[in-house]
């Protein structure tokens, strides 16, 4: 499954409904995005333009001071970046990540949920956008505070064109 063949929105209303909806959504964007699916992540919560996930801590995603390892909140601060930004994109469009600065403010230990509110976007045209993650712990205290950058805009006719004669081949 292509990550682009996932209407993240639609499936959060199906199962959001249904007991564990936030590991099934999890699993659901594992499979999609296998690397992301090594964190384990939950999703919470999807609104148009918002999203929280979480991260339980478990000895799988903790470093050697016992506290969540600085790669394992990247993925976590990635994956609720490109969730709000899923439920934002427009058909016909598409969007890359291009920078992720993170600021590490204290060691994360615990169950560390990470919130995006991205905006609203003009995607008629190529551009660069901006957004913000913060990620917390249980006691809501600040652990990471991330500034996304995403490239947005349009399908390049040429590229999708390339990208269909590559996948016919296979």
């Amino acid at each position: 499954m292509d990550v682009n063949q996932l209407n993240l929105m639609s499936a959060w209303k199906r199962l959001k409904h249904l007991p564990a909806y936030d590991r099934l959504a999890g699993l659901l964007v594992g499979f999609a995005v296998p690397y992301t699916g090594t964190i384990r992540p939950r999703i919470l919560k999807l609104e148009p333009g918002f999203s929280r996930v979480s991260l339980h801590d478990r000895r799988g995603v903790r470093n050697h001071l016992s506290s969540v390892h600085a790669v394992a909140l990247t993925n976590l601060a990635e994956l609720a970046a490109s969730s709000a930004m899923m439920t934002l994109q427009p058909p016909g469009t598409r969007w890359i990540v291009t920078r992720l600065n993170i600021e590490f403010v204290k060691k994360a230990r615990g169950t560390v949920i990470a919130e995006c509110r991205a905006p609203e976007f003009d995607w008629t045209e190529p551009r660069d956008v901006q957004g913000h993650v913060e990620l917390s712990n249980s006691d809501g205290e600040c652990v990471a505070r991330v500034e996304v950058g995403w490239r947005i805009g349009p399908v390049d006719q040429r590229s999708e064109r390339y990208a269909s004669a590559i996948s016919a081949r296979n």
